[in-house]
């Protein structure tokens, strides 16, 4: 039995690092396992150009087509997984229509980092390897031999790590 693709939104406050990171390394990860999404509560309305880096340099990911956007954008839309990923995000998520998991993976916000680029680059290259081991450990999961309740457990956990 063929099983549709799950729709994952990762969230943030100005959907330019960490959420993106979030989408673009599970598109790597999930394959056509997941759909997968990032926006903003207060979109920059553009990605940090050295999280675009980081996916190429260090992930072999193209997302030069990436673009911050609101989460308004995917007002009543129904995902199966939604992850906050800093908390000011946390704090202000909205309800999602349809009953999504919903979990925190609260990461540092690598734009606040002040130094010399190499100094910037290696916060964005060390988030992104946060947010890329979650992810590999999100995608191990038995979902079919889960519940409801053991996924949420199992996803909130994730967010420890």
């Amino acid at each position: 039995m063929e099983t549709k693709p799950y729709k994952f939104l990762f969230l943030c406050t100005g959907n330019s690092a960490r959420s993106i990171f979030g989408e673009y390394l599970l598109r790597l990860l999930g394959g056509s396992r997941f759909q997968v999404f990032s926006a903003g509560s207060f979109p920059t309305g553009k990605v940090n150009p050295l999280s675009i880096r980081v996916l190429e340099d260090v992930y072999n990911i193209d997302a030069s087509q990436a673009r911050s956007k609101s989460w308004e954008e995917f007002e009543g839309w129904e995902f199966d997984f939604v992850v906050t990923v800093c908390d000011n995000a946390r704090e202000t998520c909205p309800v999602w229509p349809g009953q999504p998991l919903v979990a925190h993976w609260s990461s540092p916000d690598p734009a606040a980092v002040e130094g010399n680029e190499t100094d910037k680059y290696k916060a964005f290259k060390d988030v992104a390897s946060q947010i890329d081991r979650r992810l590999r450990l999100f995608t191990s999961l038995p979902f079919a031999q889960l519940d409801r309740s053991q996924l949420a457990a199992a996803i909130d956990e994730i967010g420890s790590k």
